[in-house]
């Protein structure tokens, strides 16, 4: 049964499904929310990112939080991997740039939208040692099977 005919008569089509028989099992990377780099992540925002704010990933890493830039100006090439970008940026909390300035990195670094936070902090796993059976566990076990 064919999309079109789903829908006239009158079974529920999520979008999710529509879009899925239009455009194959895997959707194409420009519908994806994930990270990747500058021009990627913002091709998949509303007007092209314009508005938005983004930030490197590894400023996450360096412990680097409240940073981002505010994207005011943007020409995507190609299927939106490549192009150029400038806005304005905000550093540690402070807004740097007094003029709007191109966003240097844009393929180098992986991107994602919002404002850089702290680093994730790390769980300490530990490992309990697992105390041996007693020998008459063991016979009871062998009687068993």
């Amino acid at each position: 049964m064919s999309l079109a005919s789903k829908v006239a008569s009158g079974s529920r089509v999520t979008l999710e499904k529509a879009l899925q028989s239009v455009l194959g099992s895997k959707p194409p990377a420009s519908l994806s929310d994930k990270s990747g780099n500058l021009y990627q992540v913002l091709s998949r925002q509303p007007r092209d990112g314009v508005g938005a704010t983004v930030f490197q990933t590894r400023w996450t890493g360096k412990n680097i939080v409240g940073s981002h830039w505010e994207v005011s100006r943007v020409r995507i090439k190609g299927h939106g991997e490549h192009g150029k970008a400038w806005g304005f940026l905000t550093w540690k909390g402070k807004r740097v740039s007094e003029r709007e300035e191109r966003i240097p990195g844009g393929l180098k670094y992986t991107w994602a939208r919002g404002v850089s936070g702290p680093k994730p902090k790390a769980t300490k796993h530990t490992v309990t040692p697992i105390a041996p059976l007693p020998e008459n566990a063991a016979q009871t076990a062998e009687a068993v099977a």
